[in-house]
């Protein structure tokens, strides 16, 4: 019988060329190091058959295709990552929600009270909300490792939004924004956190 090693080895790599995927990005889809990626895709380990499900269904081709040498030409192309695309549009749909429930309250707002100064302050809160939405989504659907990025936005956000309602109330605060330095020490120090399977 073959070695499968080298088969399943150019499968692999081939299926994570073609979806533009790095060996990192993988291996955060499936639960894996990078370096469990790298030892597959230079055939020096095979993934155990249930992995081997899991790479079939993320790059949606049979289980079979995995292991076999030849494939035919119309199975070679690997689906365009349609889902991919939706999950990019629905994320941005969901943003935009947050703005236009923040032009609608600030239009209200305007209408019932126009001399309340503070309504400026339903654009400034739109922003961590903005975070906390696209952290959830991104979360699901893509890349993890974005998500400090977006904690850290999200903090910046939050602070930035409570000193300016402060100052919206005649009290300054600028103070505030110092908490910012030591929390974003923390989520740098996070980020470098490295978890095994």
């Amino acid at each position: 019988m073959e070695d499968l090693k080298p088969i399943i080895a150019k499968n692999i790599t081939n299926l994570r060329q073609s979806a533009k995927l790095t060996q990192i990005e993988l291996a955060e889809r499936l639960n894996y190091s990078d370096k469990a990626i790298s030892k597959w895709e230079r055939a020096e380990s095979l993934p155990d058959i249930t992995v081997l499900k899991a790479i079939a269904d993320l790059f949606e081709v049979p289980l079979d295709y995995l292991v076999r040498e030849e494939h035919e030409p119309a199975a070679e192309k690997v689906p365009e990552t349609s889902g991919k695309r939706n999950h990019r549009v629905i994320t941005t749909l969901s943003i935009l929600i947050v703005w236009f429930v923040a032009t609608l309250a600030f239009v209200l707002m305007d209408m019932i009270a126009p001399a309340l100064l503070a309504r400026f302050l339903v654009f400034v809160y739109a922003l961590p909300v903005s975070m906390i939405v696209w952290l959830v989504f991104n979360s699901i659907w893509f890349n993890r490792r974005l998500n400090y990025t977006i904690i850290s936005l999200m903090m910046w956000t939050i602070l930035l939004s409570v000193v300016l309602t402060l100052y919206a109330f005649g009290i300054g605060s600028w103070q505030l924004l110092l908490l910012g330095i030591p929390g974003q020490i923390a989520i740098f120090l996070w980020s470098k956190l490295q978890y095994r399977k």
